[in-house]
């Protein structure tokens, strides 16, 4: 072979391509077909398919089966729920409201004040029948178990006395530490405003020893006047007033307070269930001024001498007192 350079290049020869002249044409030789005869039959030769290497036709490997064993148990997948897009707020409501219709429900009849009157009535009346069945009831139990118990209590009581007779008594109670200030508030009132102006006096203990006084309705004014003015008193504030109903009469609760040396006194002013009337001390104390209004709304107590008094809480057209123990409501539903 010649030697080749990098400065030297191979010659390529173009191939020669055969002389066709333009006047000649190529000759076609025609096909010779094979003659048939009856007896002869045509040699049908069979088509040649092509090859398939082994490199052609794809490998397919069988699909591996997980064994399964008498303990192991197919995994079933659970199916995933469809995911389910909330629906607008108010669909469903405005929906059922379109359906129903506030307009076709019937228009609510009013009652009127005669129907008004009328139900609360028989219901007051039906309380009061059930009270008084349950009070004969109460009665009639309680006298039975009192006669077998009495001849129990005697002898329990001479058993009691007999052992405690080698006993020394019991020492005495000793006094209250306020109980010289209730006897000298006693005293100044029964002194200075009359002398049944005072129906009872106690220390109430579970609230700090505080002297207890109750007072006779128709002198209480006098008496509230004393506790402000006098010197040995001396209550120029009134800490709070209260009302109470005990089913058999009204009340009414003050508790005036000395500023100066922190003395507290409570004074009690009973008055009647069916037309209760308190004479009021908002003039004296500023402080009773909201409270006997509270008093007058909810428990239906008058207070003679009030510079307004009227509701407080309640509406003005409210029927009935609602802390009253027999008050009905008018309307259940309220």
């Amino acid at each position: 072979p010649p030697e080749v350079t990098p400065d030297t290049k191979p010659e390529i020869q173009p191939e020669k391509q055969p002389e066709v002249p333009p006047d000649t044409k190529p000759e076609i030789q025609p096909e010779k077909q094979p003659e048939v005869t009856p007896d002869t039959k045509p040699e049908i030769q069979p088509e040649k398919l092509p090859e398939v290497t082994p490199e052609i036709k794809p490998e397919i490997q069988p699909e591996k089966l997980p064994e399964v064993t008498p303990d192991t148990k197919p995994e079933i997948q659970p199916e995933q729920p469809k995911p389910v897009t909330p629906s607008a707020p108010g669909t469903e409501a405005s929906t059922s409201g379109s359906e129903g219709g506030e307009d076709n429900a019937p228009p609510r009849r009013k009652e009127t004040d005669e129907e008004k009157a009328a139900r609360r009535k028989a219901a007051l009346e039906a309380r009061e029948a059930a009270k008084a069945a349950a009070a004969l009831a109460k009665g009639a139990e309680a006298s039975v178990p009192a006669a077998s118990a009495a001849p129990a209590a005697a002898a329990a009581g001479a058993g009691a006395a007999a052992e405690g007779a080698g006993e020394p008594p019991a020492p005495p109670k000793p006094p209250s530490p306020n109980q010289p200030r209730l006897d000298r508030a006693a005293a100044l009132l029964r002194e200075l405003v009359a002398e049944d102006a005072v129906e009872e006096t106690y220390i109430n203990e579970p609230n700090d020893h505080l002297p207890t006084l109750v007072v006779k309705n128709d002198r209480w004014k006098e008496c509230a006047r004393l506790f402000l003015e006098h010197a040995e008193l001396g209550c120029d504030y009134l800490r709070n007033v209260s009302g109470v109903d005990y089913e058999t009469h009204m009340e009414v609760v003050y508790y005036p307070l000395n500023m100066e040396r922190r003395e507290t006194y409570c004074i009690k002013v009973r008055t009647d269930r069916e037309q209760p009337s308190v004479a009021s001390v908002t003039p004296l104390w500023e402080t009773a001024n909201w409270n006997e209004r509270e008093i007058f709304d909810l428990l239906g107590i008058d207070f003679p001498g009030h510079p307004d008094l009227r509701r407080i809480m309640m509406s003005d057209d409210w029927v009935g007192h609602p802390l009253r123990k027999d008050y009905v409501p008018l309307d259940p539903e309220v």
